[in-house]
């Protein structure tokens, strides 16, 4: 009756440290937020921006089919295939269910762990522990299934187990991370080929209209009313011209290499028709609100991480306390194979086979001093690191605001400019049939011309990688279409 009742008194015990967890509560830091966007105030057809709150990471909000906005068959076939097939993908997936196998490894603790085996030992007894003059030697049989089990004592498993599910979380943050990127990186990268493609349209008009100006001066110069100063320039800017389509062409082929891979293809199983870029215009919503950044992944990873680092402090400073490692064998015992299973062998041991039950390191050079120092200071670096990260994404969609809004503008005033290229090359060309001017005229409104209708290109490219880059510093669309989630089909 004693027995039972010490028995009682150790697991109600138990039970009471157990519930006394010492891993500091976790709080998210706060994160000084300014109330709106600075490139919010007339950036978008002179509308004020809405209110900005502190970032609340939701990471598995919908994102939505965010490139259809640009209503492109090909971008969104791109987009779908690399989905499936980007490796750098597969591998984040792959991640993910790494750090869920830890979490379920570390849940494990919760249960009693129980083995059984069976194997003979052949044990020499010492004389004297027999008061014999020789010892003996005898076989003995075992069967035995064996317990083991580790209380709870002041959280250590439940902080190891909290620790576990915050990395886990983090995973699938870093999961739709690297997903978000890998479509903003497909976008660019489609867009990018149909700038080259557009530049290389430029260029080939460009090479038709010199060829014509080399026929005409080789008809002037025939015709001995020109020196032959003016046909050589002539011919060296059409090769020129010819040198920088090949240029193009080197660069056009390494981008759609590039976009292969990132579709998990070979460079030579895939190829990309010819679409010069047209002007892309899509009007972003004036005051967009703050639950957008919210979603951005990134941040969601980092705070993840702080949230692990704080239950990890936890375990800690558990180890400043006593462990309870609960062990127990039960099963049979005999020196003959035959009587092993016979109810008179049965045998059974409650207490640690090694070492012992109850632990408490006493002196260890600092070493649990230095574990904790540790742990906190992981802790302090990652809210450190969520905070660059929250700070950076406000960055990042200022950015790119900035950066559409001021493109808006100055698409306008470029066009006015390849508008009155083309008339100052129309004229050169004209008054140069007439013999009113030199080649040289000609060659400058011409060069004048290209720069122009290449810079409002690198214009029209630009609009649309900011676009891009706006979406994906915001976590998505800015819509919300239905998406598959990666990260929820994974489990």
């Amino acid at each position: 009756m004693m027995k039972k009742f010490q028995l009682l008194s150790l697991l109600t015990a138990t039970l009471i440290l157990a519930a006394c967890s010492v891993a500091p509560l976790y709080e998210k830091p706060q994160v000084m937020m300014p109330q709106q966007f600075k490139e919010a105030h007339g950036s978008l057809k002179g509308e004020q921006g809405s209110q900005w709150q502190t970032a609340q990471p939701s990471e598995v909000a919908d994102r939505g089919l965010w490139w259809q906005v640009f209503n492109d068959a090909t971008l969104n076939d791109l987009e779908e295939q690399a989905l499936l097939d980007n490796q750098n993908l597969q591998a984040a997936i792959a991640r993910l269910a790494q750090s869920r196998a830890l979490l379920k490894d570390e849940r494990s603790a919760r249960t009693p762990q129980i083995s059984a085996g069976m194997s003979p030992t052949l044990q020499r007894v010492s004389p004297d522990s027999q008061r014999a003059e020789s010892g003996s030697e005898q076989t003995l049989w075992r069967a035995q299934a064996q317990i083991a089990y580790e209380a709870d004592l002041f959280g250590r498993v439940s902080s190891l187990i909290g620790a576990a599910q915050a990395d886990a979380e983090q995973s699938a943050a870093l999961l739709q991370s690297v997903q978000l990127s890998l479509q903003a990186d497909v976008a660019q990268q489609y867009f990018t080929i149909r700038e080259l493609d557009a530049e290389q349209e430029i260029l080939r008009y460009t090479v038709d209209l010199r060829a014509k100006m080399v026929q005409l001066t080789q008809y002037r110069f025939d015709a001995g009313d020109i020196g032959e100063l003016e046909l050589v320039r002539a011919r060296s800017e059409l090769a020129s011209a010819e040198s920088e389509t090949l240029a193009v062409s080197r660069r056009r082929a390494i981008a759609e290499h590039a976009l292969a891979i990132l579709l998990g293809k070979a460079p030579a199983e895939f190829n990309l028709a010819a679409m010069p870029l047209q002007r892309i215009n899509i009007q972003i919503p004036a005051g967009l609100p703050s639950t957008l950044l919210e979603r951005r992944p990134d941040i969601a990873a980092a705070e993840r991480a702080m949230a692990a680092a704080n239950a990890r402090i936890g375990v800690a400073r558990a180890a400043y306390f006593p462990r309870l490692n609960i062990t127990s064998a039960l099963g049979y015992e005999s020196s003959d194979i035959g009587h092993l299973f016979e109810w008179s062998s049965r045998t059974f041991l409650l207490g640690p086979l090694i070492g012992t039950m109850l632990s408490l390191p006493i002196l260890d050079g600092g070493k649990r001093d230095a574990g904790l120092a540790r742990a906190r200071a992981v802790y302090e670096e990652d809210v450190a690191l969520y905070r660059q990260t929250v700070l950076k994404a406000f960055g990042e969609v200022e950015d790119n605001l900035a950066s559409l809004r001021i493109i808006d503008r100055q698409t306008g005033v470029q066009d006015n400019a390849v508008i009155y290229s083309e008339r100052a090359s129309s004229l050169a060309q004209s008054r140069y049939r007439e013999g009113l001017v030199s080649y040289i005229e000609v060659i400058d409104a011409d060069r004048t011309l290209l720069s122009q209708r290449r810079v409002t290109l690198q214009l029209n490219a630009e609009r649309a990688r900011a676009t891009v880059q706006l979406i994906r510093a915001l976590g998505g669309s800015w819509q919300a279409p239905a998406q598959p989630n990666l990260a929820q089909a994974s489990r």
